[in-house]
């Protein structure tokens, strides 16, 4: 079975187990801008337990300006680098507001020149927040999978990005991510993959060598 039929095998029989879908909650791009810059190295799960509370005490750019850098830095203080990505937020809100009359972009071209935004972050806001494929989200569960499915070798991620891209069609890009990393978080785990138990088990070219 060659890489693209292969993909296609994984989304329809992955398809049947998730709902392909981001994790992180929100209500708007900017919110979804926030939670993942938050996400970076830090569970979906706990960026959701912090934006709870902070989407109803901040709800636009402009009040992320408005508190003093400390305050922010004591709302999100359970996240991992929560002292960078206070700043990061900060700076994001107001290039947002000066630059883009309080929108958040929707290209990948102006995405990552903000601060504490790469191209999975970028990719995040532009699939969930503006449904553009632009490029497939590419995190420790998608690295992980698509390694183990022998799709690619790559070890600089957006290598391993543009290797998927050309082998997942355009169209499931972000059902690729998402389906990935439900599957990741789930069965195919980082220490003990659930093999046994994985839809995925009689095609998988890793399945008998853990």
């Amino acid at each position: 079975m060659n890489k693209t039929l292969f993909v296609e095998e994984i989304l329809k029989r992955l398809k049947t187990l998730y709902e392909p879908k981001i994790a992180l909650k929100f209500s708007n791009p900017w919110e979804l801008l926030v939670a993942a810059i938050l996400s970076a190295q830090t569970t979906d799960e706990r960026v959701n337990m912090v934006t709870d509370k902070l989407f109803k005490k901040y709800r636009t750019p402009e009040d992320y300006l408005k508190v003093p850098l400390e305050e922010l830095e004591k709302d999100i203080k359970s996240i991992n680098y929560y002292k960078t990505k206070a700043k990061n937020i900060r700076s994001c809100a107001q290039i947002v507001i000066e630059n883009y009359n309080g929108k958040v972009p929707d290209t990948m071209e102006e995405l990552i020149k903000l601060p504490g935004v790469a191209r999975k972050t970028a990719n995040v806001v532009l699939s969930a927040g503006y449904g553009k494929n632009e490029g497939i989200v590419v995190d420790t569960h998608v690295d992980r999978l698509s390694k183990r499915f022998k799709l690619s070798t790559q070890k600089n991620r957006d290598k391993l990005e543009q290797d998927l891209m050309k082998i997942v069609p355009r169209e499931e890009w972000a059902n690729f991510s998402y389906l990935l990393i439900h599957h990741g978080r789930n069965v195919c785990k980082a220490k003990n993959p659930n093999c046994e138990e994985c839809i995925l088990k009689d095609i998988c070219p890793s399945a008998f060598n853990f």
